[in-house]
């Protein structure tokens, strides 16, 4: 699996690929009409839009993450993959399919077809051929959604890598996260929320099956999103924000002595122990003075947690919001956050935890614009889980994986007591 230290040797390295990607692929036409023609088979928008949609249709569809079904899904993959291994795996993947994508016409093709083949992405029985055509690209397209990749059709640097992992790592990812399911069993109600850390993603769970998916953005490696279970029993709109004390300290600091305004342009307040406004000029940021007293944004724009904040009880102090950051939901490896969630799309989320609580999106988009301070109760509190699959299978067959981020696969950790308990 790719770790901190190897996924910066892996992005050195591709950055020395850049000589190879200018032979190894067809130069990419922009996307119209026809994509190319000549002696070959004429390529649609349409046909590239239709292999987005349909790789996304099977990984999609309505089986939750995390379900009574979880495990039985898993150990169906397991058998594919204990044979697959048992006959040697894929093959590994060299350097010349780096930057291949729809047109290009080499013998490295057929490597990358020959790897796809094993995946299950492309049929066992396709022809091999030189040629990247547009059933190739469905492949691509097919092997980056199950991998929570940006589904572009080019083998790119996260697709690259997500390839050089060899099929005994995924088994071993799909038996540790058999054990991660077992976990949880018995404690999935009808109406749920579980947020998984790997995949940086939000399902709200209805019924047994999947009512919304959300993108996140979760906490990063040195300030990890912890696994718990809980409820969420509040929502605060248009909310303060409070500066966790390790942010001032790791943060907050460093950010006023590279720019002495930098408060004042992010609406943030200093507070002393009674609550009375402190000036920026009486606190001495050569030390961590500014650790003893209270750092307070105001609701509005520039507010790091957007228009809502999502509670729930937890030892961590953590809890799910809204950002003004949107751009960060569109990155492959969405980890940046001090070990809060961010959610994309929240007023949808938001509607939906406060739906038995008289509240719809009409109601939500309306709170969102007059930037009023409302605190509502969820009068059926919703239970929420944070969780850790790095491997995970809808009834069709159809496998998942995301990278180890926390290195918990690495550790073969499967029993993480705040869920299991």
């Amino acid at each position: 699996m790719r770790d901190l230290k190897g996924k910066l040797n892996r992005r050195s390295v591709v950055t020395g690929l850049s000589a190879l990607a200018a032979t190894a692929a067809f130069p990419m036409p922009a996307l119209s009409q026809s994509l190319f023609g000549g002696g070959r088979k004429v390529v649609t928008q349409e046909q590239l839009e239709l292999n987005s949609s349909t790789a996304m249709n099977a990984i999609g569809g309505t089986d939750p993450i995390i379900s009574v079904d979880t495990e039985y899904n898993l150990q169906r993959v397991a058998e594919y993959y204990e044979r697959l291994n048992a006959i040697g795996g894929w093959p590994d993947m060299p350097e010349s399919i780096f930057r291949l994508g729809l047109g290009s016409d080499r013998a490295p093709v057929r490597d990358l077809r020959t790897y796809l083949a094993h995946t299950g992405d492309l049929p066992r029985d396709t022809p091999l051929s030189d040629e990247f055509d547009a059933q190739l690209d469905g492949a691509v397209r097919g092997f980056q959604a199950r991998h929570g990749l940006q589904i572009n059709g080019m083998v790119d640097e996260y697709t690259y890598w997500a390839m050089k992992v060899p099929a005994s790592t995924r088994l071993n990812q799909i038996k540790l996260n058999i054990e991660r399911v077992r976990g949880l069993e018995g404690k999935l109600e009808d109406r749920y929320v579980n947020v998984n850390i790997p995949a940086a993603a939000i399902e709200a769970t209805e019924g047994g099956q999947v009512a919304r998916r959300h993108t996140a953005v979760v906490g990063k490696i040195d300030r990890q999103t912890p696994i718990l279970r809980s409820r969420i029993h509040q929502i605060n709109f248009n909310p303060f924000w409070t500066v966790p004390v390790s942010i001032i300290r790791r943060d907050i600091i460093g950010l006023v002595n590279d720019n002495p305004n930098y408060l004042d342009e992010y609406s943030i307040r200093i507070l002393d122990g009674s609550g009375n406004e402190v000036p920026q000029s009486a606190i001495d940021w050569s030390t961590e003075e500014a650790t003893n007293y209270t750092f307070r944004q105001d609701p509005g724009a520039q507010n790091s947690m957007g228009h809502v904040k999502i509670n729930f009880h937890n030892p961590h102090a953590v809890y799910l919001h809204d950002t003004p950051q949107q751009g960060l939901f569109a990155e492959n490896a969405r980890f940046h956050s001090s070990g809060c969630v961010r959610v994309a799309n929240v007023a949808e989320f938001v509607a939906w935890i406060l739906r038995d609580s008289g509240y719809d999106i009409i109601d939500v988009n309306a709170n969102f614009a007059s930037g009023e301070r409302i605190d509502a109760a969820v009068s059926n509190p919703v239970p929420i889980f944070m969780t850790y699959f790095t491997a995970w299978a809808n009834r069709n067959g159809v496998v998942s994986f995301r990278d180890d981020v926390y290195e918990y696969d690495a550790q073969g950790k499967v029993d993480f007591p705040e869920i299991s308990a």
